[in-house]
């Protein structure tokens, strides 16, 4: 007769084996992650001086055993972002080295330890920085000089033609980039109302308190004055970010766009972008460009303002659990690969297999 098995020893035996199914689980589930979340494409750590300063950088070059590639340099858009972007960007340096091109991206200043106060700058400060990591990039032996492009997303789009007068590209990658930042706020703020399903009792005051810091902002006023104007509420502004604001505000592209006349421009606009009028963007890049015929216009209906899937972008969760499991799936359908064909496109214009 078979010894009878005691309950306690049951029981630990249970656990035991219930243990170890879920550490075999947990170590499936990282094997997952770190395999998604591995690029085709080799990453170094950079530094390019500036103006007395350090910008602390990433290169990521194709891993396809050539010398020397072409580049493209990332202007962010707005807020406290690192060179990687938090890896978002990654996906795309993917689709960047497909292509034969590596790809460069610096901390702003003071994000990740990076000296300096990115809410220091204006526009005009951000292209000098970018046309200096440009000159930088074309002292290297590994970087072919003659093949150079900027990708910039957003707020971007006040610094990609400012660049293009001071340094010479190749082409530029404009990502939902607006023209004229008081009437971007204004679409922004109803739109989002709209949104959120705001009565309108709301809507009418949400823009009455946009005039009064229009106003504000027309006459120079202090951020002390902003909060004396908002009944001493400053509803999350602060006062590095007034400052940033009042830099910026008369910023508007339409002028400075003439600088990328005859520059092969890829404009990529979202279908569900409630930061940009992108009827707007759209309808002055080609008032401006469209005559020398270098523009592209690429629409992506089911993406968001970051061109996320607009399924993807509305939840924190998913956007979680999408960048561990499949950060490339994160992106609107198409988007990656019609990037890696406009910069393929590039290096057939100039004859296709040149290293």
């Amino acid at each position: 007769m078979c010894p009878k098995v005691q309950p306690g020893r049951r029981g630990l035996r249970i656990t035991v084996w219930s243990l170890a199914a879920v550490l075999v689980m947990a170590a499936g589930l990282v094997g997952v992650v770190l395999w998604q979340n591995s690029y085709e494409l080799n990453e170094q750590r950079v530094s390019i001086r500036h103006g007395g300063h350090t910008l602390n950088g990433v290169l990521a070059t194709p891993k396809d055993g050539r010398e020397r590639h072409g580049l493209i340099v990332y202007v962010h858009g707005d807020g406290p972002i690192d060179a990687t972007h938090d890896d978002g960007y990654k996906p795309l340096w993917e689709a960047n080295a497909k292509a034969g091109y590596a790809s460069l991206s610096w901390d702003k200043p003071g994000i990740a330890g990076a000296p300096g106060d990115w809410l220091d700058q204006s526009m005009d400060d951000r292209a000098d920085e970018t046309a200096a990591a440009i000159a930088w990039a074309r002292a290297r032996p590994d970087i072919d000089g003659d093949r150079i492009g900027l990708w910039g997303a957003s707020q971007a789009g006040w610094v990609l033609p400012k660049v293009a007068a001071k340094t010479p590209v190749n082409f530029v990658i404009a990502v939902s980039p607006a023209i004229n930042w008081l009437q971007q706020g204004r679409y922004n703020l109803l739109a989002q109302l709209h949104a959120d399903g705001a009565p309108e009792a709301r809507i009418r005051a949400e823009v009455a308190k946009s005039e009064t810091t229009r106003r504000l902002l027309k006459r120079h006023a202090t951020f002390e004055e902003y909060v004396t104007a908002m009944g001493g509420d400053a509803d999350g502004m602060t006062a590095d970010r007034w400052g940033f604001i009042s830099k910026n505000h008369t910023s508007d592209a339409t002028q400075d766009l003439r600088a990328l006349r005859g520059i092969p421009v890829l404009l990529v606009l979202a279908g569900h972008d409630i930061n940009v009028d992108t009827a707007d963007t759209e309808r002055i890049y080609r008032q401006v460009l469209d005559a020398g015929g270098a523009l592209t216009v690429k629409h992506y209906p089911d993406a968001n303002h970051s061109l996320l899937k607009q399924t993807i972008g509305q939840s924190d969760l998913k956007i979680t659990l999408t960048a561990l499991f499949s950060p490339r799936s994160l992106f609107a359908d198409g988007f990656l690969d019609g990037q890696r064909r406009f910069l393929t496109d590039q290096v057939c214009r100039r004859g296709c297999g040149a290293s």
